[in-house]
């Protein structure tokens, strides 16, 4: 079987605004408005859901009713995408509530990072559609730093393109207070970065199909068919994987766990290449987030990259998940090359 790619986004598309996880909250309401906007400037057109101002507690609403606004937005033949306002902390509540049955028909775009991929990853894996790990719609304004890409320029590409990408120079080191620059348009990097081999600085290549997620979500997903990793390459990628995780804030001894467990359930057995993000997580002590990962991943007899543009450090790199990906690296320099294939 191979993935199904969603129809490129065009203008005058509707994209679909959901809050599956967190909604926005008061304080961030400005911001909130002049993401919308910037899509409707861009020359798309916008469905907001009933819950995403609902933004006061931990979630935006009851879990039902959040699943209920997704699937109806999926399933909507008018809703080219749907991308959440950013992700939170209890989408899992939504994934049994889910027909993901039924998304087996749908074609759209679902677009997002964090908690977002407790649901992009099942959906990916399950039906055997391609899904954006990439900024939300919070993100959506800040322009993407060469040479990576905005989410948009791989939303919109076709069905064959090649999309390429490479490493950082900078990343930002802190977020900005929305209520103090709720119209930012641009990423403010200023500290060096690049990306890293686990064990060695011998340069390499690998193929394989992308697929990953936030470690703190995804890893709940082991051990149920919302995580069966194995039945994905045996269905969808004989090519094998390139696997994407970050850690959101865990510290190295939790997320030294997290990844164990991920290993133990075969998420890494079809592996041809590891990809670790940038992280701001803190240190257990003496034993940091680099020992977590070579305590969990170390004797992996694949390539292990370290500090890679994923997730809550920007910038990111956005990632079809089940599109073929060449990744290549040597010291000082990586890339990524997507094809739609």
């Amino acid at each position: 079987m191979t993935v199904r790619y969603p129809p490129p986004l065009q203008p005058g598309d509707l994209v679909g605004v959901p809050a599956p996880s967190s909604g926005v909250r008061p304080h961030e309401q400005e911001r909130f408005a002049f993401c919308l906007q910037d899509l409707r400037d861009r020359g798309f057109r916008v469905r907001v859901g009933a819950h995403v101002g609902e933004g006061d507690g931990v979630v935006s609403a009851p879990a039902a009713d959040r699943a209920a606004e997704v699937m109806a937005m999926l399933l909507d033949p008018e809703v080219r995408a749907v991308v959440p306002p950013w992700g939170g902390e209890l989408a899992i509540e939504v994934l049994p509530l889910l027909d993901l049955d039924a998304l087996v028909a749908a074609a759209t775009w679902f677009v997002g990072y964090s908690d977002t991929t407790t649901l992009l990853l099942p959906y990916t894996l399950l039906t055997g559609t391609a899904t954006l790990h990439a900024p939300g719609l919070m993100e959506t304004p800040y322009a993407a730093p060469a040479p990576l890409l905005h989410w948009l320029d791989v939303a919109t590409a076709v069905t064959g393109s090649v999309l390429r990408q490479a490493a950082s120079a900078q990343f930002q080191g802190a977020w900005p207070d929305l209520r103090e620059a709720p119209h930012g348009r641009a990423w403010a990097l200023s500290e060096p970065t690049s990306w890293r081999r686990l064990g060695t600085d011998a340069p390499f290549a690998a193929s394989g199909r992308l697929l990953g997620g936030c470690l703190e979500t995804v890893v709940h997903l082991t051990g149920s068919r919302y995580g069966d990793v194995p039945r994905f390459v045996r269905e969808h990628a004989p090519e094998g994987l390139v696997v994407h995780l970050e850690v959101a804030e865990s510290s190295a001894l939790d997320a030294c766990r997290m990844l164990h467990g991920l290993r133990l359930a075969g998420w890494f057995d079809a592996a041809t290449c590891v990809l670790l993000g940038r992280t701001s997580a803190p240190a257990s002590g003496g034993f940091t987030q680099d020992d977590a990962v070579r305590s969990a991943l170390g004797s992996l007899p694949v390539p292990v990259l370290l500090d890679v543009d994923l997730g809550h450090v920007p910038p990111q790199l956005s990632l079809v998940d089940g599109a073929l990906a060449t990744v290549t690296w040597e010291p000082g320099g990586g890339t990524v090359v997507q094809e739609l294939v």
